[in-house]
């Protein structure tokens, strides 16, 4: 009797973390809806929506007024008082968002740092705003986790970023002080990783599979790959070191250093030398970009663009996506030409892979590493609802 109990229980809290999942990927829908989706019967899809709306992680609101075949069914959305912490260390700031499950983030701040932050720093800061937070504008919500994003190599098992070279991190443990200090689980991942994952489920990315993400920040570029739907991490956890590869570059005149990476010769911290910026976030650097009419910040542009198309011509070549998203100042690269760019890169690639893909700039801009790294925190809860909230309780 007791191995049935828990076989229903177990059944349940997963029939409850489908229909969350659901609601909080997908976006708002009816209850018919949710019953299609799942095959449940349309009372037990009733009963789970119940109990995460007691639980504060869904509410319902009145059904389409448009819809006229049927009975109205109420519509079941995401709520904005669960929510998780996400942060992103990078060589010049520290950011820190409050995510909500509804997918809004709801407050977000960037802490300019002299020099790139020691984990430490970053426990400080976390701690500082948070608590600021949960003092004034959030203190009726409830946090269930905090996700990081790091530019570095992260350990897939446990979280340990074993090389942030731009940090200066070397097998450094940011897991467990932020936990002790915060009271809260932790997910670590890296930075790229969790932006592709942010691009597929609610941006550019969305209705596509087979991705290839670039991810372009102060410390460098990162990347994500994800094939046939799946995140693809690798044996330990560290795929996608896109920055890491050295490019083909015909022209000697484009080389800015001998046998450089991808990230010597296309960085941020040549974009801001040229245009005259100091330490700016990226909407500066972008309207900066978007302006130009110095021939020597047009020159750079170009030269950039033609070794990154170059390095994505390959990537279509290799793994034949359909869709290339570019975050970060890479995504300013291309933002106000994306046409001519798209034609370079199929001009470097195979016409049949190449007339597939697709190459945008991030959909969610700046936000994109926060909902990343969000929804690695909000892992747990969406696979077990009841359990996760249950253990906020004690």
């Amino acid at each position: 009797m007791a191995e049935r109990a828990s076989s229903v229980e177990r059944v349940r809290a997963a029939n409850l973390g489908e229909v969350l999942r659901l609601v909080h990927q997908l976006g708002p829908r009816s209850r018919a809806v949710i019953t299609a989706e799942t095959g449940l019967n349309r009372s037990t899809v009733a009963d789970l929506v119940a109990e995460l709306a007691s639980s504060g992680l869904v509410f319902e609101q009145d059904p389409d007024p448009t819809r006229r075949v049927g009975r109205p069914s109420p519509i079941v959305a995401a709520g904005d008082e669960v929510m998780a912490i996400a942060v992103n260390p990078e060589v010049d700031a520290i950011e820190i968002g409050a995510v909500a499950l509804s997918g809004r983030v709801r407050e977000r701040t960037r802490v300019e740092c002299a020099q790139p932050p020691s984990v430490d720093d970053v426990v400080d800061v976390v701690a500082r705003e948070v608590g600021g937070w949960r003092a004034g504008p959030l203190a009726a919500s409830r946090f269930v986790g905090i996700g990081v994003a790091v530019p570095g190599l992260v350990r897939v098992e446990d979280g340990l970023v074993r090389l942030a070279p731009h940090l200066g991190w070397h097998e450094a443990d940011i897991r467990s002080p932020l936990a002790q200090r915060l009271g809260l689980s932790v997910a670590i991942d890296n930075d790229a990783s969790l932006g592709a994952r942010a691009e597929r489920l609610f941006g550019a990315a969305r209705e596509h599979r087979n991705v290839v993400y670039l991810n372009g920040g102060a410390s460098g570029i990162g990347g994500g790959l994800i094939l046939n739907g799946t995140l693809i991490a690798g044996a330990g956890g560290y795929a996608g070191e896109w920055g890491q590869t050295r490019p083909s570059i015909p022209a000697e005149a484009d080389r800015r250093t001998r046998a450089g990476t991808l990230e010597d010769e296309v960085n941020r911290a040549r974009l801001l030398h040229v245009t005259g910026l100091g330490a700016v976030d990226d909407p500066v650097l972008a309207a900066a970009l978007a302006e130009v009419e110095d021939a020597a910040v047009s020159e750079e542009i170009d030269r950039q663009r033609r070794i990154l198309a170059a390095t994505l011509a390959n990537a279509v070549n290799v793994l034949n996506p359909s869709m290339i998203v570019l975050g970060g100042f890479l995504g300013m690269l291309i933002g106000s030409d994306p046409g001519s760019f798209s034609a370079d890169v199929r001009a470097n690639a195979l016409a049949a892979p190449g007339e597939q893909v697709e190459i945008r700039p991030a959909a969610l801009g700046a936000d994109r590493l926060l909902i990343g790294a969000a929804e690695a925190a909000f892992a747990s809860l969406l696979k077990d609802p009841a359990r996760t909230l249950g253990a906020l309780k004690v």
